[in-house]
């Protein structure tokens, strides 16, 4: 391993001072690209982190993703023109084929943010190839829980928006236009008052996609139909002492985290607008903040729950009798690591409460959104 990861050394530091001759030649083609990079840094994420203090260590998360997507190089994407995963237990329908297929959407995330840190034009391309593989063939379904790792092809455009070819561009657009306006038409058109999954972490799900397309798209219009959404979810989802809808539906931590961990993408997306949605206040007394806050004491271990012992919703004993991972038995606080490393980039008092679940955060977050200091 120690021979490997030296070798992995070698390659990753020759691989970034190529990089850097290029940005200090007087190549005129590099000056280009770099500074189309610059202008693609986009509403979600920060700087490239090998600008972040040039890590040497080669297990860093930047260097990872420099390698695999070298590894993915040469990939032909496999888009699917519908993902299913919603209510199905695994083997079940397209389920599996789905799980495999969203893969390929974190691969375009995680390759873009290898674009930014290098300026590699083979990491744009590949990232121009799957985008436009994918915006051409999937259809939304605007089924909320299918559809929510899209918001990796959102950070993948949105990282790389100026400098696709026209048709990726375009298509992108086009389909995030679809994608967000759909999702808004849907709540608007739902029946009042909003309840079920116009306001458990279905709703929430929405709101994510719909915020950070309008976002990343710097559509007026649709951002402030993102604002008003979120402000209806908050008001709907979480109550004044921060405690989640989801919870008492499932009861079962596991939803609670998944109902706030979109709610935390959308406030992330907003705040690189410099708008706080983390302490904005529902009617209700309800902020984003305080059901973080209702969440710390089981994330610290401090207080404990075994979960679903009492959902409403006949497919969690589903799941469990099916021996599906997490859905019986005490709940694991290490499940909320990504959470609150999400969180603590809203405010870095959360910061601890992540370190404590896990030493680091996701790759992909890391290299994003470095840690704040």
């Amino acid at each position: 391993m120690v021979v490997v990861s030296k070798i992995l050394a070698r390659q990753v530091r020759a691989i970034r001072q190529r990089y850097f001759r290029m940005t200090l030649g007087a190549a005129f083609a590099a000056g280009v690209l770099l500074s189309t990079a610059a202008q693609a840094a986009m509403n979600f994420c920060a700087a490239p982190a090998l600008q972040n203090g040039e890590r040497e260590d080669a297990n860093s998360s930047v260097h990872a993703m420099i390698v695999e997507a070298q590894t993915h190089m040469n990939d032909v994407p496999h888009p699917l023109p519908r993902l299913h995963t919603e209510g199905t237990l695994p083997h079940e329908g397209i389920h599996d084929e789905s799980v495999v297929a969203e893969r390929e959407l974190d691969l375009m995330r995680d390759t873009a943010l290898a674009w930014r840190a290098t300026a590699d034009p083979r990491f744009l391309k590949m990232v121009d190839r799957f985008l436009l593989a994918w915006v051409k063939t999937y259809t939304p379904s605007f089924n909320p829980i299918d559809e929510s790792h899209f918001d990796s092809l959102i950070l993948a455009y949105d990282l790389t928006a100026s400098a696709l070819s026209a048709s990726t561009r375009n298509a992108t657009i086009n389909f995030l236009q679809t994608l967000g306006n759909g999702y808004i038409t849907r709540i608007d058109n739902a029946k009042r008052p909003l309840d079920s999954t116009f306001s458990n972490n279905w709703q929430s799900h929405r709101v994510k996609l719909i915020a950070m397309s309008a976002f990343a798209l710097d559509d007026r219009k649709m951002i402030e139909a993102a604002r008003r959404l979120f402000a209806s979810q908050l008001q709907n989802n979480i109550g004044g002492d921060g405690q989640v809808l989801d919870y008492d539906e499932r009861d079962a931590i596991h939803y609670v985290v998944y109902d706030l961990e979109p709610l935390t993408m959308a406030a992330l997306a907003a705040r690189r607008h410099r708008i706080d949605w983390l302490t904005q206040r529902a009617p209700n007394g309800a902020t984003l903040q305080a059901a973080l806050n209702w969440l710390v004491p089981y994330a610290t271990g401090k207080q404990s729950h075994d979960e679903f012992v009492h959902s409403k919703v006949p497919f969690d004993g589903a799941r469990r009798d099916a021996g599906v991972p997490g859905f019986g038995g005490p709940w694991d606080p290490k499940n909320a690591a990504t959470l609150f490393y999400l969180a603590s980039r809203l405010d870095k008092r959360y910061l601890p409460v992540a370190q404590h679940l896990a030493a680091k955060p996701p790759a992909w977050l890391g290299v994003c959104l470095p840690t704040p200091e």
